[in-house]
């Protein structure tokens, strides 16, 4: 495996950084009767990993519904995002937008998204800015297996395709759209084979394997850079939990099914190939593990202790400027 030492601990913190946000810190959100939604992407780690490995905090991400992982792995301090979650003023969007809605511009992400497949057009104009400047940035547009039959999504990788600009197309199919199976509503067998249609390369890449991950999204990284054009990558991959925190049980899936994804869990498979091959050592490995359970700890700890934003600030950051005192008595405005 041509990865130095450095690269693949990366890869390892990043994924376990993920697992666990998604374990200990929506339990935590849990215990703690939190309001909200919350998208789970737990067993989907070596998506976001392997593709946000190369790039840089000025390429851009879109992500949807199920982001955490996708912020994790562009750097978005998980300690901001935990309070965010918690609804909290220290959050990455000052306890406004919760899971649904984390951004950080510094680190290049774009927005998670409760609407599905909303946020692709945002990294194709991204795409575009960088096209028209030529500053060499990529951008990258996540949508799910539910979100391949939006239509927002074809014009996007349409006009992407006319103007060959630097974005990655990538479905992460996590097998479900909510409930409904893939293959009850996928004309194609795979999503990777629309890329035909629009004029760009439609690889299928294992989800669950993190090196595979990173070649494919290395190969298509690199294709964007040198002004090729996008690509529509399909990683195959599985979420362990239900589509929210409130669905369960799942009764739409079978439990020799979530047995066998489990069975390909995308951190062991990287624990057994790099300890299999003496790349790392698995004394190192499980500290990594303790360090990471402590930053979520550490950022459960943060969030709790955080202040709720004051109530004048739900009249902030908005388009027009209420008339805060009139609005409290109960004044009537046009707009």
């Amino acid at each position: 495996m041509d990865m130095d030492p450095q690269a693949l601990i990366s890869l390892y913190r990043t994924m376990v950084t993920i697992r666990n946000f998604e374990e200990i810190g929506i339990y935590e959100m849990g215990q703690r009767r939190l309001s909200g939604s919350v998208h789970s992407s737990a067993g989907q780690e070596a998506v976001p990993t392997g593709i946000c490995a190369h790039l840089t905090d000025s390429d851009s991400i879109a992500s949807t519904h199920r982001g955490h992982g996708h912020c994790i792995a562009k750097g978005v301090d998980p300690k901001l995002m935990m309070a965010e979650l918690f609804g909290r003023v220290t959050g990455t969007n000052k306890g406004k937008g919760g899971s649904m809605h984390i951004a950080d511009m510094t680190k290049g992400m774009l927005g998670t998204n409760g609407v599905v497949a909303a946020s692709v057009p945002l990294a194709v104009g991204a795409a575009l800015t960088s096209s028209i400047k030529g500053t060499g940035q990529v951008s990258v547009a996540f949508f799910g297996d539910g979100g391949a039959n939006q239509g927002v999504l074809h014009e996007s990788m349409n006009l992407a395709s006319v103007w060959k600009l630097p974005v990655l197309f990538v479905c992460e199919n996590n097998q479900y759209a909510e409930s409904t199976p893939v293959e009850y509503a996928l004309s194609a067998e795979n999503v990777a084979d629309r890329g035909v249609g629009y004029n760009m390369p439609g690889v299928l890449v294992d989800g669950m394997d993190v090196f595979a991950v990173h070649e494919a999204a290395g190969a298509a990284v690199q294709r964007a850079r040198s002004g090729q054009g996008p690509t529509l990558l399909e990683c195959k991959t599985y979420r362990y939990y239900g589509h929210t925190v409130f669905d369960n049980p799942r009764s739409y899936r079978t439990e020799e099914e979530e047995t066998y994804w489990r069975g390909r869990d995308p951190i062991q498979l990287f624990r057994t190939r790099t300890l299999e091959e003496g790349l790392l050592q698995a004394s190192l490995l499980d500290s990594i593990d303790a360090e990471i359970e402590q930053l979520i700890r550490d950022a459960i700890k943060f969030a709790d202790e955080s202040p709720l934003p004051p109530e004048d600030d739900v009249y902030t950051d908005v388009y027009v400027e209420y008339p805060l005192d009139g609005l409290r008595r109960g004044a009537s405005m046009t707009i």
